[in-house]
């Protein structure tokens, strides 16, 4: 068994920084929208309530019973909206704050030795970003820390384990975030810290095993890390039952179809190579909508598959390379989170393969991911290796998709990558890539007035995508990759790069 935190989020920017602070504590977690709450098991070692873009006194404001979880002694931790629902469901009162406090703060303990504050300093900056505040407790609490401007900045149950923290111990603007988290799931929730890499391949493994029995399973692979990882753990439990395709759909980076699949064979990989290029340009053929081009793609390969899978007789699941960030942005419920994209390898393929579903990674953040390869000893080359869109180019390439369209893009990225890759910018990039944008411009080669494609240029750096900032890369590498593509380039005379960070801009252009 896995001991286990839920996050209940109620919308917060920062739910997916909490999860990622527990995990860093080698302590599981998952998050779950407020509204459905998972049944609770043997597992549950504590509950964390995420803030709100809601506040407390709104109609349809999420006010959660949470007497369930009272009754069995589950610790509760709730952060800034987290915690004015724990006061103004138990008594006590929260009112809109005079002055809106928003960035840092400095919290000052009222008890130094209180369990949730042990080795933080007695005054100590955190983040704060809220317009109500907790004004009066219910009378079973007391107020353990306050700030210049809030009287009430933590407050604790006289007798249970149960807390609430106006501020952001999850951002790194709370400088002893982390400490305070340690006390929480560490010494009141009495969680080992024993979920590393190592367990989560033995328990996997070991699922994996019980869950498939005898069946075959089929899973496509891209040439990335999520899809990679996941075969080596079905392979671990299976062995030769996986039966692993690698499609070209005519929409990878230049020679990858070759490379990868020659990496996949020395792996030892049960894999068959289907080239199927002109199956998804017809599929695509005259598509313009981001959305349509995403569903087309995906429709493409469950008709490929349907068609592989025929000769396999035993297969009955579908394996998958999904991860953490697919999932969350694929759910859409009341509040959390909204429908960002659809992700052509999370639901609905399923029902239309006839197939059940196994996604060995679907609870891991991309590095949490790579953290796994590297303890399964994979090579560094494969987990190094940028994230890149289950779509390819499809979505890089904005407008109609057509053969010539990606030979160009291609290109463009073959020379940005292998660029990186030469000046040793590679591994500090999170993910790069380059998008053909559906404009043409003026511009003068030899005397001649030309009119021809724009691309854009874009590189990351992130966590697990969730988040991300554009890479500042010299000026210096960005000319000469500018150049570099205008002359060896047929059909590209402009080059632009893409400074928006995510949010608001998402890594992808589509």
């Amino acid at each position: 068994m896995t001991e286990k935190i839920i996050i209940l989020d109620f919308g917060s920017q920062y739910t997916q920084l909490i999860a990622r602070r527990i995990r860093e504590l080698n302590v599981y977690c998952e998050i779950h929208p407020f509204n459905k709450i998972p049944a609770l098991d043997s597992d549950l070692k504590g509950l964390i309530l995420s803030g709100s873009p809601f506040s407390v006194h709104q109609d349809n404001a999420p006010l959660l019973n949470l007497n369930a979880f009272k009754e069995r002694q589950i610790p509760i931790l709730g952060l800034c909206y987290g915690a004015q629902m724990l006061a103004k469901t138990n008594g006590g009162e929260v009112l809109k704050s005079e002055l809106r406090e928003y960035g840092r703060a400095h919290l000052e303990l009222k008890d130094a030795e209180h369990i949730l504050f042990k080795q933080v300093s007695r005054i100590s900056q955190v983040w704060m970003s809220h317009g109500d505040s907790v004004t009066s407790l219910p009378s079973d609490y007391e107020c353990i820390a306050q700030t210049e401007s809030i009287p009430i900045a933590a407050f604790s149950h006289r007798n249970a384990p149960i807390f609430g923290l106006q501020f952001h111990p999850e951002v790194t603007h709370s400088t002893e975030g982390m400490s305070i988290f340690k006390n929480f799931v560490v010494d009141i929730c009495a969680c080992s810290q024993n979920w590393t890499p190592s367990s989560f391949i033995e328990d996997t493994v070991q699922n994996l095993r019980q869950l498939l029995g005898q069946d075959e399973v089929v899973l496509a692979l891209s040439g990335g890390v999520d899809s990679s990882v996941a075969a080596v753990l079905l392979d671990k439990a299976i062995g030769k039952r996986l039966r692993c395709i690698f499609v070209d759909n005519g929409l990878l980076r230049k020679n990858e179809f070759e490379q990868v699949l020659q990496d996949y064979q020395n792996m030892g990989l049960n894999i068959r190579g289907v080239d199927a290029k002109s199956f998804f340009y017809t599929a695509l053929l005259g598509l313009t909508d981001p959305e349509a081009k995403r569903k087309a793609i995906g429709k493409a390969f469950i008709d490929i598959f349907e068609q592989e899978t025929k000769q396999f007789s035993q297969v009955k699941w579908l394996g998958q390379g999904t991860i953490y960030p697919d999932v969350i942005e694929s759910v859409s419920v009341k509040g959390p989170s909204a429908t960002i994209k659809s992700h052509h390898n999370v639901g609905g393929l399923p029902q239309k393969m006839k197939l059940k579903v196994v996604e060995p990674l679907k609870t891991l953040f991309k590095d949490e991911v790579r953290r796994v390869g590297r303890a399964l000893r994979l090579s560094e080359q494969l987990l190094g290796r940028h994230p890149f869109p289950g779509p390819g180019l499809g979505i890089r390439i904005l407008g109609d998709i057509t053969p010539e369209k990606v030979a160009i893009l291609q290109e463009v990225d073959a020379i940005f990558i292998n660029k990186l890759k030469e000046k040793n910018l590679y591994a500090s990039v999170w993910q790069a890539g380059a998008m053909l944008l559906p404009v043409q411009s003026v511009g003068v080669m030899g005397d001649e007035r030309t009119y021809e494609r724009v691309v854009a240029l874009r590189a990351v750096t992130s966590l697990d995508g969730m988040t991300a900032d554009w890479c500042q890369l010299p000026y210096s590498f960005l000319a000469e990759v500018s150049n570099e593509i205008i002359n060896r380039v047929k059909g590209v005379n402009r080059v632009v790069y893409d400074i928006s960070s995510k949010p608001p801009a998402t890594i992808e252009w589509e």
